[in-house]
């Protein structure tokens, strides 16, 4: 669903699907890379969030 509405609304991924057009991939293709680059952003997003909050230490 991200990358649908991405595709459709966001400037730099439509220029991205643009060039991959030029270059003569499929949509198909683009779509399977482009997920997989979305799934990377994500990931690192969310991992970094975890890694920026400071450590709770119990109290006794």
């Amino acid at each position: 669903m991200i990358v649908l509405v991405r595709m459709r609304h966001d400037p730099r991924t439509r220029d991205y699907v643009a060039r991959r057009t030029l270059e003569g991939f499929k949509t198909k293709d683009i779509l399977r890379r482009f997920k997989r680059f979305v799934a990377r952003e994500v990931y690192h997003d969310l991992s970094s969030g975890f890694r920026s909050r400071p450590s709770v230490s119990s109290a006794t």
